[in-house]
């Protein structure tokens, strides 16, 4: 990407100014803001009742750490990224969704037609290319849908067909590999910890595949699934000169203590979330100054696609401290060291802060 490239949340954000300023004392960015409303109780739908789930989710460490993230993230504090300058509010009764394209049986599916399809529960962390070393574009959700590979199968791709391109309802499209909606737990959601997804986060039916970053799949207000190839048609980004595949790199983040921070010698506790999604977490380690890496206690790994929680009993030192996390998902891989840009495909790097010890 050239140094003239706008980065996404720049370009994101530039149309959004662009919009308003042209608006009349910036109404239309007000009612933007203005109108997150939930779709989902206007037209008063429900969940299913009959799913596979997935297991009990286990006692949560940050409910004894303090500032920990939470294993699973409110809905209320989940991230939003997208290119939507105003959230559309779909009607379910009149929604559908297009299976086209290299497909042998082009398919078209109704909100009732989906939610009658047999669903799963998928614990799954996603995050947003944009995510900076240590950053909050990132959230973990237990999502309810109807298996990609089940309505994959209806319209029966055609054996050229390397690409699923993923269209919403505000004309941005994601591209991610037909391989994906096969070999992992990709679903079209339809929920989101417990609830109806609202429009905020892509009512009435949403793309989650884990181990891709957004930009490459996770469309929200899905409108239809495009089989193709990647050598004749891109995504919204990949025009603009991002990385054609996004797999979600391995992560941690240091939740508390805060970059910055004044403490006292009192013991406290150093923790955070570590994420590699598809792959799991096998260790997270801690380096205080140029000690030793410390082994950090892991909290419960929910699927091998949910961040995991971490920390270690810390007792602080006068001075400045630095304190560095790195992580090694179920590959054995261990995050570099070397710090990267988040474009062309994600940043790299060890989340390191300095905290002022009196």
């Amino acid at each position: 990407m050239s140094d003239t490239e706008p980065t996404r949340r720049s370009f994101i954000f530039g149309v959004s100014a662009i919009i308003a300023a042209s608006a009349t004392g910036g109404a239309l960015l007000a009612k933007a803001h203005k109108k997150v409303v939930s779709t989902a109780s206007q037209v008063a739908q429900k969940l299913p009742s009959v799913f596979k789930s997935a297991a009990p989710l286990p006692a949560d460490p940050a409910t004894n750490i303090t500032g920990l993230s939470p294993l699973v993230t409110p809905i209320e504090d989940f991230f939003r990224i997208d290119t939507a300058v105003e959230i559309p509010q779909i009607d379910a009764s009149t929604w559908s969704m297009s299976i086209e394209g290299m497909v042998d049986s082009p398919t078209t599916l109704n909100y009732e037609q989906i939610m009658a399809m047999p669903m799963i529960e998928v614990d799954c962390t996603i995050g947003c290319v944009s995510n900076s070393v240590g950053g909050s574009l990132v959230g973990n959700a237990r999502w309810l849908g109807v298996k990609l590979s089940d309505v994959l199968d209806m319209a029966k791709p055609k054996s050229g067909a390397d690409q699923i391109l993923s269209w919403s309802t505000d004309g941005f499209s994601a591209g991610f590999p037909v391989a994906a909606g096969f070999d992992r737990d990709a679903i079209l959601a339809v929920g989101m910890n417990g609830e109806i997804l609202n429009a905020k986060h892509g009512f009435p039916v949403r793309l989650v595949v884990p181990g891709l970053y957004g930009y490459v799949s996770a469309t929200k207000w899905l409108q239809k699934l495009e089989l193709c190839r990647f050598d004749q048609k891109q995504g919204f980004w990949i025009s603009r000169g991002w990385s054609q595949l996004g797999p979600v790199k391995t992560e941690s983040r240091i939740d508390v203590p805060k970059q910055g921070q004044s403490m006292t010698t009192e013991p406290t506790h150093i923790a955070g979330v570590a994420w590699a999604p598809t792959k799991g977490i096998r260790k997270v380690e801690v380096q205080i100054d140029n000690g030793a890496w410390q082994s950090a206690h892991l909290g419960p790994e929910i699927s091998n696609s949910s961040w995991r929680q971490w920390w270690i009993e810390w007792t602080p030192t006068s001075g400045k401290n630095r304190i560095s996390v790195r992580a090694t998902d179920g590959t054995g891989y261990t995050q570099t060291e070397k710090l990267t840009a988040i474009d062309p495909d994600g940043a790299t790097g060890w989340h390191t802060i300095v905290v002022n010890v009196a």
